[in-house]
């Protein structure tokens, strides 16, 4: 037996979904544990996506646990998420190739693997994917189910909601799993992360249920009726009903690293008739302590030492487009106060890091939707101010 398996007997024995569900319920936790110091560990001699994949390492188990896959089709979304996917589907003894020539690729795709149902690289594109599927499934009468997993940010962008509102329209079977973790690559920004955050925290909300106990306490039948009304109200400002006014049964929020409640919901999901949706609460950069204090820069870090922490040095070079790009921004923007910088979701990776902090009034992220942010541009240049947009070019597709 090698020494990796060994550390991770078992892990070490699963191949393919098949053998994870050969395995005792009881044995998940383990297997988690396993899986998690495995990413860990691999992830560390080369660099690569981590913190979302550690926060979806229940989910990933769960998922092939209860799911019949390749048959049922699960669609990842923000593919970053999906190394957990790639070790439980046959490809653990390559995960130290990815990114690298002829390696693995750092998100599914259909020709790597029968497992990765859908190709995907940037974001939002889950919903559609896994309706199309559903529709397909439900023509053929194959009895598939198809699987949408949202998250790290992707339910931010338009697409998602298009998809949402045309599928909850449909008689349909299909399950959204929403992987909530607060988080794209940078922070959530924009009404819905918000709105999802701030849900019954408002110290208004707070006041005013006080003041009215007080008021009712002399008021036993006022009291009972208060009771029911604020379920009522409750009800109208929770998550679920959202997603419910579009036509989706909401299921949750639940923990999202409980296994035997993400195995007690996804068995009833499983069977259950028409659009669903399971809002899971996550920790990005779950179970490695400087990946959950700081998941943006452990998004996608380069070599580091597990046990410290410590990111390696690299040794020093040219500035990367994205540095220069950045310092050039900021040097217009000093001597020119119509410049205005719009990223969707992309600060880091475009540089625009110095810029958010020297200009906050002049910067704006508008989260996941590039064709906003392009349509946004230009309702500025026709005002007369000097908007630039910072998108990867890879995601400009989606402008």
């Amino acid at each position: 037996m090698s020494e990796r398996s060994r550390a991770s007997p078992i892990l070490g024995t699963i191949q393919t979904p098949a053998d994870l569900r050969a395995l005792p319920e009881r044995k998940l936790p383990a297997l988690a544990a396993e899986l998690r110091e495995f990413l860990i560990q691999t992830v560390s001699t080369r660099g690569g996506h981590f913190a979302a994949g550690l926060g979806a390492v229940e989910l990933t188990i769960a998922l092939h646990y209860v799911f019949n896959t390749p048959e049922d089709r699960v669609v990842w979304d923000v593919g970053h998420q999906a190394y957990p996917h790639k070790v439980l589907t046959g490809r653990r003894e390559r995960l130290h190739t990815i990114k690298q020539f002829a390696g693995l690729a750092p998100f599914p795709t259909r020709s790597e693997s029968l497992y990765d149902t859908f190709g995907v690289g940037h974001s939002s594109t889950s919903i559609s994917a896994a309706l199309g599927m559903a529709v397909a499934a439900a023509r053929q009468g194959s009895g598939r189910r198809a699987v949408a997993v949202i998250g790290d940010g992707a339910m931010s962008a338009g697409m998602a909601f298009e998809a949402l509102n045309h599928a909850g329209s449909l008689p349909i079977d299909l399950l959204v799993v929403l992987n909530d973790n607060d988080m794209s690559i940078s922070e959530n920004v924009g009404a819905l992360s918000n709105y999802l955050a701030r849900v019954i925290s408002s110290p208004l909300y707070a006041q005013l249920r006080e003041s009215g106990k007080k008021a009712l306490r002399q008021m036993p039948a006022m009291r009972r009726l208060a009771r029911r009304s604020e379920e009522h109200v409750k009800g109208m400002v929770l998550p679920g009903t959202l997603f419910e006014e579009m036509g989706f049964n909401y299921v949750g929020p639940i923990d999202g690293h409980d296994l035997k409640a993400l195995l007690r919901a996804l068995r009833t999901l499983r069977t259950a008739h028409g659009p669903q949706l399971l809002h899971l609460v996550t920790h990005k950069g779950k179970g490695y302590p400087p990946a959950e204090a700081d998941p943006i820069t452990w998004h996608g870090p380069g070599p580091f030492d597990p046990v410290s922490g410590t990111l390696r040095k690299t040794r020093a070079g040219t500035p990367s487009y994205s540095h220069i790009f950045g310092q050039w921004l900021c040097d217009i923007a000093e001597r020119d106060p119509r410049i205005m910088a719009i990223t969707p979701a992309m600060r880091e990776g475009s540089g625009l890091i110095e810029f958010s902090r020297r200009f906050p009034d002049r910067y704006f992220d508008v989260a996941i939707a590039e064709q906003h942010a392009v349509t946004f541009a230009a309702g500025l240049a026709a005002e007369g101010l000097r908007p630039v947009v910072a998108i990867y070019l890879t995601f400009l597709q989606s402008a």
